[in-house]
């Protein structure tokens, strides 16, 4: 998983890509293509 300052780029990467707030944090994830996984906060 990946930590970074801005998820816009992560999410654009491929198309299966969801934002998903947890626990104050935000997340990528994707469920087809679980290497996509990025962490901000």
């Amino acid at each position: 998983m990946k930590v970074r300052n801005s998820l816009k780029s992560a999410k654009l990467r491929e198309k299966g890509c969801r934002i998903v707030r947890r626990k104050g944090r935000l997340y990528v994830i994707n469920k087809k293509n679980p290497r996509f996984k990025a962490r901000q906060g």
